[in-house]
């Protein structure tokens, strides 16, 4: 897995690359609530476009970033998930606690 943050704004895009599972979560997780931290933004977005497979660890990661964040009075969004993931996303009922968009536009909720 690797990992690339960008600020713009006020929104830190976290562009996830590769494998998220039980091994590559806790880093991700470390390098994405200390960007958190040190840029204190209004909206985390964690782009999924760029995973190529994820096991339960990228719901539990969804979720820990986005209670992380709310402790900051951020929001957090799962941005271009592959059809696949953001089916599994939503069935984990992140739809109540996060904001899904693909390509800066609102996923209408199924």
């Amino acid at each position: 897995m690797n990992l690339q943050t960008t600020v713009s704004g006020r929104v830190l895009t976290a562009h996830l690359t590769g494998e998220i599972d039980h091994a590559s979560a806790p880093r991700i997780r470390e390098k994405i609530d200390d960007a958190v931290t040190e840029y204190a933004p209004t909206v985390l977005r964690l782009d999924f476009r760029g995973v190529s497979f994820m096991d339960s660890s990228g719901v539990g990661l969804v979720m820990g970033r986005y209670r992380h964040a709310k402790t900051l009075g951020c929001e957090t969004q799962v941005a271009n998930a592959s059809r696949r993931y953001e089916t599994i996303l939503k069935m984990a009922g992140l739809t109540k606690i996060v904001r899904f968009v693909r390509d800066g536009n609102e996923v209408k909720k199924a």
